[in-house]
């Protein structure tokens, strides 16, 4: 009975969701965690994570982690709490939009084939960006009147940076695993072992 096969995959596992929490904390909490200014690429992060990772409890893992960095950013600097509202749970579907393209993309036989990357990366961005807004015009008790056809006006001016961020992000893994395919296969084998 073979055994390095399992121990192997949990550990590459735990070396992904290390190197992905490491980038959520350097983009992420609008940079009053760190002194690096770098756009938040926790969109980017969580379809890698459903692309590696795939199982649910690692998605509850990093929707926890996002969820610290939001409450701590807002704890050192008031000013972004503003966000935090009841229409900020939206994010936990539009997080889940993001890690569902992942999951897909790795069930691929080529997960890094550009259209389906591409289209995969584009829609569950712009679904992320109509779940996170939508639900924050409806739900956050700033816009009082709004229903969903007056919500649906607001927000737009948004998705230039929303879709360009995350895809910038993305285009660079993407470059990544064309650069480094035995190691995105490597990693793409071992997330398809039954573990961790």
């Amino acid at each position: 009975m073979n055994t390095s096969t399992p121990i192997s995959a949990s550990y590459t596992k735990i070396i992904i969701a290390a190197v992905i929490a490491f980038f959520m904390l350097l983009t992420r909490g609008s940079h009053v965690l760190t002194s690096v200014s770098l756009p938040d690429a926790s969109l980017a992060l969580l379809l890698i994570g459903g692309l590696y990772l795939r199982k649910a409890v690692w998605f509850a893992l990093f929707v926890v982690l996002a969820t610290a960095i939001d409450f701590g950013a807002a704890a050192i600097d008031s000013i972004q709490a503003f966000c935090l509202t009841d229409g900020y749970w939206g994010m936990l579907p539009a997080y889940a939009a993001m890690w569902l393209a992942g999951v897909w993309l790795g069930k691929q036989a080529d997960s890094t084939d550009i259209g389906k990357y591409a289209v995969a990366s584009a829609v569950s961005t712009f679904a992320a960006f109509v779940i996170s807004t939508q639900t924050y015009y409806l739900f956050s008790g700033r816009f009082p009147d709004a229903g969903i056809v007056e919500s649906l006006k607001h927000g737009w001016e948004y998705l230039p940076s929303y879709m360009g961020f995350t895809a910038m992000y993305l285009v660079a893994f993407w470059a990544l695993t064309k650069a480094l395919p035995k190691l995105h296969n490597a990693i793409k084998a071992s997330s398809s072992a039954n573990v961790a």
